[in-house]
């Protein structure tokens, strides 16, 4: 790891900011184009040559990716008042940002926060299209893009619950979400279940408080429903989910080498395959390569209906905007194509001629989601079974890791662990050191690339025997690097527990927490509360009813529970997850950041069913 001694905490959030800008996909690395694109814009006194020089030094592997410590790396040789101030004032005015005053207690007077007024302009219409029919948000929606009507709106957490239900159907129950007639109490209890759901979704929640989002932060809400949004506009772009992707294979490639690209590189992968039919020039990024409009003509052209499906009439494009002179008109003249396809989102003229790449990547996960143009090969000699989606406990595994922030984020859970690097993340945020000094890190070369990520999953392994004294009986680097599902589970689940416990831990002093702790506080808690439910374990039958977990809650918080929304008897299948999706939101609504879902409780699946006794216990001791 780069040395950060010489930046404050504040700095260094900052300097994360400042990459996560370009390093839009999140997956730990900015290109140096746009690295030369951003030390242009901030005016710094470097030539040319010694800008080039600078970049050579650090990628000395040639692939023209930088990881963050090499960015802190390049601060650190460039740093004086005068180049940071101008860095920042630059980076900001060519992103159309905004500076604002911290006002938490923790900010120092002096903090200040910035957003992107493109970007509340881009959520606000998305989320008044999401949820103009919505008769719960009558009150706040349709938003003014041009006011500052989304930080307001967003303070009672309804809009929050609908978007992440909006994105993922059916996380949250609506059963739950306090509608009428609210109170500080009632508004404080939506936004713990929209916060506890976004996490349960994936999003990196970490730093974001109710109280943050009830004043409206605006980088805090931005930051949110980006996350909330791109998970929502992503999760189509999976083979499992669209095998016509599949036409997306390369001469030589296998269908293992596609299933490991992420939604990201997906997305361009598609946008040159319909550029390449097209007779164009292909685009390595959706920002200083789409600046002109040209892609995105021929792509709208590629993609628009020809007439040739049934029900579907042809939408000519017309291309003649291609010979306006100005960018920005030309851009113009592009969006309203693309409104003709009802895909005028996310992007204005200016956001494109910018190449604003966040923006950019929204304007075309859309378009592909609802034009994609693919169609899935007939002759190919494909093993279709190979295609599986993620299981549930994948998923849940994979939004745990990513709502703890890990760097780069998990798309898939296998090939995404082969080199340990979020593995080791992991062991840090449970109190397991890791000496960074003996990981290696990307890129890794083209020749010994996987020697390298092997060495680092040997490593691991040797932590969680030695340090974290995990059970890793037969469980070798090999296996993680070469995505073992059983035995790579077994560890991440180990990770997940302790994690868990760790939690417990902490509320309760550092007592040592265990099984047979949780259950027995569940049923004292259920007795003092003079509920009828026991749990004799967490593989305990009654648990497919939910009705333990949801007299839990009306334990930890009593008269929470609207018991006349539930059957508690003679319980078929659906009855049994209408249940359990109530005791779901219902424990995130009080405070328990829950992973699990409905499913793991009628299924009674005891690992899941552990980590919500857990949470519950935790809520529950923190009230004491």
């Amino acid at each position: 790891m780069a040395s950060t001694a010489h930046f404050s905490e504040e700095e260094m959030a900052e300097l994360q900011e400042a990459f996560s800008k370009v390093d839009v996909s999140g997956n730990g690395f900015i290109h140096t184009n746009d690295l030369t694109d951003v030390l242009k814009a901030a005016n710094l006194p470097l030539p040319g040559y010694k800008a080039r020089e600078l970049i050579q030094n650090l990628t000395t592997t040639g692939d023209g990716r930088i990881s963050f410590d090499e960015f802190i790396s390049i601060f650190q040789d460039l740093k004086s008042d005068d180049v940071a101030k101008s860095f920042r004032k630059q980076i900001n005015k060519k992103e159309g940002i905004c500076a604002i005053g911290g006002t938490s207690e923790q900010s120092s007077a002096g903090t200040q926060h910035s957003y992107s007024e493109e970007e509340k302009y881009a959520f606000v219409n998305w989320i008044n299209k999401a949820l103009e029919k919505d008769p719960d948000c009558k009150h706040v929606v349709p938003m003014n893009p041009e006011t500052d009507d989304l930080f307001q709106a967003v303070g009672d957490g309804i809009v929050l619950c609908k978007m992440i239900n909006f994105s993922v159907p059916d996380t949250i129950d609506e059963r739950t979400i306090n509608k009428k007639k609210l109170t500080p109490f009632t508004i404080q209890e939506n936004l713990n279940l929209a916060l506890n759901s976004a996490s349960a979704i994936g999003c990196h929640v970490v730093n974001i408080g109710a109280e943050d989002l009830k004043e409206g932060k605006p980088y805090l809400v931005l930051g949110l429903l980006w996350q909330v949004i791109k998970i929502g506009l992503f999760a189509d772009i999976e083979i499992s989910r669209n095998e016509a992707l599949i036409a997306l294979l390369r001469e030589g490639e296998s269908l293992e080498d596609l299933m490991k690209l992420s939604p990201e590189e997906l997305l361009l992968r598609w946008a040159n395959y319909h550029l390449e039919n097209a007779g164009c020039n292909k685009v390595n990024n959706f920002s200083s390569d789409i600046k002109d409009s040209r892609a995105y003509y021929h792509l709208l052209n590629q993609v628009a209906p020809k007439g040739d499906e049934e029900g579907i009439p042809a939408i000519t494009i017309d291309m003649s905007g291609l010979r306006e002179k100005d960018d920005v008109q030309r851009a113009e003249c592009m969006l309203q194509q693309a409104e003709r396809l009802g895909c005028r989102q996310f992007v204005t003229a200016t956001d494109v001629v910018r190449g604003n790449p966040k923006l950019n990547l929204a304007f075309i996960a859309n378009l592909f989601n609802k034009y994609p143009a693919l169609h899935k090969p007939e002759n190919q000699d494909i093993n279709w079974s190979s295609i599986e989606g993620e299981t549930r406990e994948e998923r849940t595994f994979r939004n745990w890791m990513n709502s703890l922030g890990v760097n780069p984020h998990v798309n898939h859970l296998y090939s995404d662990l082969s080199d340990a690097l979020v593995i080791f993340q992991l062991y840090e945020k449970i109190k397991v050191p890791v000496d960074w000094n003996r990981v290696n890190k990307p890129p890794y070369p083209k020749l010994g690339g996987n020697m390298k990520k092997l060495e680092n999953c040997n490593y691991a392994v040797e932590l969680g025997k030695n340090q974290a004294k995990f059970s890793l009986v037969g469980i070798a680097g090999q296996d993680l690097n070469e995505g073992n599902r059983t035995l790579t589970l077994a560890l991440v689940w180990q990770l997940m527990r302790r994690y868990t416990l760790n939690i417990l831990e902490d509320i309760g002093g550092g007592e040592k927490v265990n099984d047979e702790i949780i259950v027995s506080w569940v049923n004292e808690t259920l007795t003092e509360a003079r509920k009828d439910s026991t749990i004799s374990s967490f593989k305990d039958s009654k648990i497919s009813t939910s009705m333990p977990v949801l007299d839990l809650i009306d334990a930890i918080q009593p008269g929470s529970i609207k018991y006349d929304l539930l059957k508690t008897e003679d319980l078929n299948d659906e009855e049994k997850l209408n249940n359990a999706k109530y005791a779901i939101s219902m424990a995130r609504k009080i405070g328990a950041r829950v992973y699990a879902l409905p499913e793991d409780l009628v299924e009674v699946k005891p690992k899941m069913v552990m980590t919500v006794f857990a949470c519950l216990m935790g809520k529950g001791m923190k009230k004491v």
